[in-house]
């Protein structure tokens, strides 16, 4: 029987836009929104939390199947334990350390299972870095989002400013290019464009360009 759930992957490299646009056309289509990320960025807190080496494999690897992450649906907030910990997660530590906790493959593996459970039976963007890949490597539509490098540190730098986190424009970037280093040269998944997937340069597109863009390609596809 032919899948009647339509699931949109947008992948593409930190401060690309992905999350941002994600939940805007999961807004627009009446979409469950799940942003992969920020389970990453929950299990790196939990891991501080627990007083815990992120960048020690086995040390992280000992939370596995003992938290529980979760989502909002109604308030796109991620839940630790069934705490709102959507701030938490935003901030520099959780930045610094969560590329380590997403290269360690049982971790992965955990967060996976999770992300394919949320989005089995429903109509749903999804946004990361392996989705189109691995994670919902049938979705019917995939998009892979890119801007340069001083251009996401700019949007990084930005967010962290309306959100109150102290940082610097050259901490921002230097953030950045660790992030990319790390997500495109871990064994397990690493960060690329599905074969399939419809690349999307965002360098110069405001929010709404990008948005619109994407759903007259999901209009092209016929959905």
């Amino acid at each position: 029987m032919e899948n009647k759930y339509i699931s949109i992957a947008i992948d593409g490299p930190s401060a690309s836009g992905k999350s941002t646009v994600a939940k805007i056309l999961a807004k627009d289509l009446n979409f469950v929104y799940v942003d992969s990320g920020a389970m990453y960025r929950a299990y790196t807190l939990a891991v501080l939390k627990a007083s815990l080496d992120p960048k020690n494999e086995e040390e992280s690897d000992r939370l596995i199947n003992k938290i529980d992450i979760s989502f909002d649906h109604i308030t796109n907030h991620i839940l630790l334990d069934g705490k709102d910990v959507e701030s938490e997660i935003r901030g520099n530590e959780v930045a610094n350390n969560v590329s380590y906790i997403a290269s360690y493959k049982n971790i992965r593996l955990f967060l996976v299972d999770l992300q394919r459970k949320i989005a089995k039976g429903k109509n749903i963007v999804m946004d990361g870095r392996d989705i189109g890949t691995y994670v919902l490597e049938d979705a019917q539509i995939k998009i892979f989002l890119v801007a340069n490098e001083e251009e996401r540190a700019r949007r990084r730098f930005i967010e962290n400013k309306e959100k109150g986190i102290e940082t610097s424009f050259e901490d921002c970037l230097e953030n950045i290019k660790k992030r990319d280093y790390i997500d495109s040269h871990r064994s397990f998944c690493p960060l690329k464009p599905a074969a399939d997937s419809i690349l999307l340069d965002s360098t110069k597109l405001s929010i709404k360009e990008v948005t619109d863009k994407i759903k007259e390609i999901i209009k092209e596809k016929g959905f």
